[in-house]
């Protein structure tokens, strides 16, 4: 069924004065327009700049023909897809490490005698090892004097283009170079995808995970990956004491992402992937917000 949006509109100018509209009539492709999303495309159809507040009024969807190509709210849009775990207070994270603290350091009640009636805030307190909930790993972390948070550069955590390989753990826990082969992953970030994430916050994610061979690793090193990302408890083999996967990647400055989730909503490539920590001097690992972006038309359907 066709429909359209009737309504009134006034614009302002960040450099002065305004541009009203009576009775504006547009096509819609769906049932309903947001206020913001009808404003944006009003403000892209006449190509004006310098746009600030933005007022729609009056507002009445109709059915009647389309005159023209319906505004479709999904064109040219992009999605971001979350890929991080939730950090709370008291979650584990790697056995044998303690558990984040989260707490008031100022409550709502007791910020009530610095502030006017009615205005209150919160300030909060965490106290947590910087392995906690999705964290990415710098060569700080596996060396003395490689870079830590601080050193390393925007471009580094930032829309890398990137490609999930998808090897479930119930196909095997040990990824081998076999696995990675036949994949485009020369400058992008590789995500492994293997479903463990499923196991988070249980007693069995913690042993008997899947892990990254040093084969492996060293085959990601010699095609030159960006970063190499796991939804998995830790990419090396935890059985034994040596770490080889963090040792030839963080030695190639190949970052590490860990504890990944939500792979499964991501297509297997044309996205790009970010995970941003805070500029820490003296830290390599930190917890960050792991997220794809993509175009809303490339969402698959799991």
């Amino acid at each position: 069924m066709d429909k359209r949006v009737k309504f009134d509109f006034e614009l302002f100018f960040t450099n002065g004065g305004s541009i009203k509209g009576e009775d504006f009539r547009l096509d819609i492709a769906g049932d309903d327009i947001s206020d913001n999303d009808l404003a944006d495309y009003i403000i892209k159809d006449l190509r004006l700049l310098m746009v600030g507040r933005a007022i729609i009024l009056n507002k009445e969807i109709m059915v009647e023909p389309h005159k023209r190509k319906p505004i479709d709210q999904s064109k040219g849009k992009e999605l971001l897809v979350d890929l991080s775990h939730t950090i709370e207070n008291g979650l584990v994270t790697y056995k044998g490490l303690p558990a984040p603290i989260i707490c008031d350091y100022l409550s709502r009640t007791d910020s009530k005698q610095y502030y006017a009636e009615g205005t209150e805030f919160q300030i909060g307190k965490i106290e947590m090892v910087t392995n906690t909930g999705t964290y990415i790993d710098c060569p700080f972390h596996r060396y003395e004097n490689g870079k830590d948070l601080s050193e390393v550069g925007l471009e580094a955590f930032t829309d890398l283009e990137a490609v999930v390989i998808r090897i479930p753990h119930a196909q095997t826990l040990e990824i081998t170079e076999e696995h990675l082969e036949n994949f485009e992953i020369r400058n992008r970030a590789v995500l492994i995808h293997t479903g463990w994430d499923a196991h988070w916050n249980t007693e069995k994610y913690y042993e008997n995970h899947p892990y990254l061979t040093e084969g492996a690793a060293q085959y990601l090193n010699d095609c030159s990956v960006k970063l190499v990302g796991i939804d998995s408890h830790n990419i090396d083999c935890t059985t034994g004491k040596t770490r080889p996967v963090h040792s030839i990647l963080l030695g190639s400055e190949i970052l590490i992402v860990e504890h990944l989730c939500n792979l499964n909503l991501l297509p297997d490539d044309g996205f790009t992937f970010s995970a941003i920590p805070p500029k820490f001097k003296g830290a390599g690992t930190f917890p960050v917000r792991a997220m794809a972006k993509l175009k809303k038309t490339d969402y698959p359907e799991r």
